[in-house]
């Protein structure tokens, strides 16, 4: 069945169904892929829909949506928009980590498609459903931010203990989980910074000299990793070796600042 939504009928709406059983489930519960396909294909025509295809995770656990390869096309295919309303039989068949399920249904629902679930009535054209989105909705919001803090706060704590939390800049690798210097990289470092501070060069010449855009020259020039310190939101003393000393960076950001002035 192509997944072309040209080819569905023009008076109704495509539909994808998703449907997922693992052995466990059908030892101890009885579900089984079939019966879930045929209730939700007769649910699809109760509401008008045309199914478009039918997304199969078979002998599959639900913890986790990136090792069930249907679940995953199936989001790949919703967010290119190819249907209009994804059918589940129900909410633990998607995933039974309420943080991805709520995560998950908050993005389809921002791609614009409608999310129904047969047993737990959840669909979004009633005003019930409308409500459980905005419920979705708010617990993902929370879920973010909560994530996003938990984040900051490790990523803060790795500062604060002089370890790098971010990309190798150049000039640096990683190696064993510790910023390292990179020898031959470094001596480039060097050369760029005695170029800007001793030679009347523009950055743009200077950019294109050590095959680098302006942007990351000046970006560069001003990274105070090369001084062996670390930032996030504030600076803290690193435990790798810098590569610039200090007068030496000092220098480049006096010459930055009469190049802004002249």
């Amino acid at each position: 069945m192509t997944l072309s939504t040209q080819n569905s009928s023009p008076n109704k709406p495509s539909a994808a169904i998703y449907v997922r059983v693992s052995t466990e489930d059908q030892v101890k519960h009885g579900y089984s892929i079939a019966a879930q396909e045929e209730a939700l294909k007769n649910y699809c025509a109760v509401l008008g829909y045309e199914v478009l295809k039918v997304y199969k995770d078979e002998g599959i656990s639900a913890k986790d949506l990136k090792s069930r390869p249907a679940m995953q096309q199936l989001l790949k295919d919703a967010e290119a928009k190819k249907f209009a309303a994804i059918f589940i039989y129900k909410l633990d068949r998607f995933s039974r980590s309420l943080k991805d399920l709520i995560l998950t249904i908050d993005q389809i629902k921002a791609w614009g498609i409608d999310f129904i679930s047969l047993q737990d009535r959840i669909e979004t054209a009633s005003a019930t459903g409308k409500l459980m989105f905005h419920i979705i909705s708010a617990f993902a919001e929370f879920e973010r931010n909560v994530i996003g803090e938990r984040t900051k706060f490790g990523m803060d704590k790795k500062a604060r203990e002089g370890i790098f939390v971010s990309k190798a800049p150049l000039g640096y690798k990683f190696s064993n989980k510790q910023l390292v210097i990179d020898e031959k990289e470094a001596k480039n470092i060097l050369s760029i910074f005695k170029d800007f501070i001793e030679k009347d060069t523009s950055l743009n010449k200077l950019a294109k000299q050590y095959n680098l855009s302006t942007r990351g020259l000046i970006k560069l020039l001003s990274n105070k990793t090369y001084l062996g310190l670390v930032k996030f939101d504030k600076e803290y003393q690193g435990k790798h070796k810098p590569i610039i000393d200090k007068k030496l960076f000092e220098l480049a950001q006096k010459k930055f600042e009469e190049k802004r002035n002249s």
